[in-house]
């Protein structure tokens, strides 16, 4: 327990030098804010805006409302499997020289931060009316990462990662469908979050080396795409939003994120996809 004791203080006493040193505030991850609608956000939940879908299994008089259960799309519905994928990303000193699909490798920088950034590192690909209002998702990262400070001072490992998902669809080819987040025709494609975005701080005294396992899930909430989220949040008409469900979509995993101090990563990230 005096080992611990001391260890929360240590680094408390480092973020508190890392506060009072640093010039500008330390900002929140606003990423998913503005790409994602899987947060519940009054943006997201325009009450009484969007009528239950015309589909077999619709709300009919007497069943709950919006301010009820907030999804009424999906309320009463069975889960539907659609599938799993998964991307495995190592920062490592050398890397493969024929990355596989479903992998991706970036080269440690020598010193400093190492940056990386992968689009389509895997995919779903899913047919028509595989789903009739929400494509949800189970996001579980398992992080295999050695921490290493060879310097003479105390230093901070860091890591920070964020997973986004790029979902095509036929209904988003509307040259006259304007994406409210990017100002600009949708082009086929829009880029969404999944709240799953982490930031790993690790105190490392002088030559202090490490090796450590991390294990984490994020599930849906509000859905990284709904027929709600697709009306509230990218401006789709009601009519839209029920032919996108129609369509096939293809949903491609992508991460971005920063390092330091690390002498190795290797991260798994599985998607499981279900809908209603």
């Amino acid at each position: 327990m005096k080992t611990k004791a001391l260890w929360a203080i240590g680094v408390l006493a480092m973020l508190g030098v890392q506060a009072a040193t640093s010039k500008q505030p330390q900002q929140p991850f606003a990423l998913e804010q503005a790409l994602g609608p899987d947060l519940l956000t009054s943006q997201s939940q325009p009450k009484g805006a969007l009528r239950p879908a015309a589909v077999p299994g619709a709300l009919a008089a007497g069943d709950p409302t919006v301010d009820e259960v907030g999804d009424i799309d999906s309320f009463g519905r069975n889960v539907r499997w659609l599938g799993v994928q998964q991307m495995n990303i190592d920062l490592v000193d050398t890397c493969p020289p024929d990355p596989i699909d479903g992998y991706a490798c970036q080269p440690l920088a020598a010193s400093g931060t190492t940056s990386f950034a992968f689009d389509d590192v895997a995919r779903f690909v899913l047919p028509a009316k595989a789903t009739k209002s929400i494509l949800c998702h189970w996001f579980s990262p398992f992080l295999s990462l050695g921490w290493s400070n060879p310097g003479i001072g105390t230093e901070l490992g860091t890591l920070t990662y964020t997973p986004t998902l790029t979902v095509e669809n036929p209904v988003l080819d509307d040259p006259a469908l304007i994406n409210p987040q990017t100002g600009l025709p949708f082009g086929g494609s829009l880029l969404t979050g999944m709240t799953s975005s982490e930031r790993i701080v690790v105190p490392l005294s002088p030559g202090m080396a490490y090796d450590e396992l991390r294990r984490d899930s994020a599930i849906c909430i509000a859905g990284f795409v709904s027929r709600r989220g697709l009306v509230g949040n990218y401006g789709l008409s009601e009519a839209q939003a029920d032919e996108f469900f129609k369509q096939p979509t293809v949903v491609r995993m992508n991460i971005q994120g920063t390092a330091t101090n690390l002498a190795y990563a290797q991260m798994v990230f599985g998607l499981r996809i279900v809908g209603d």
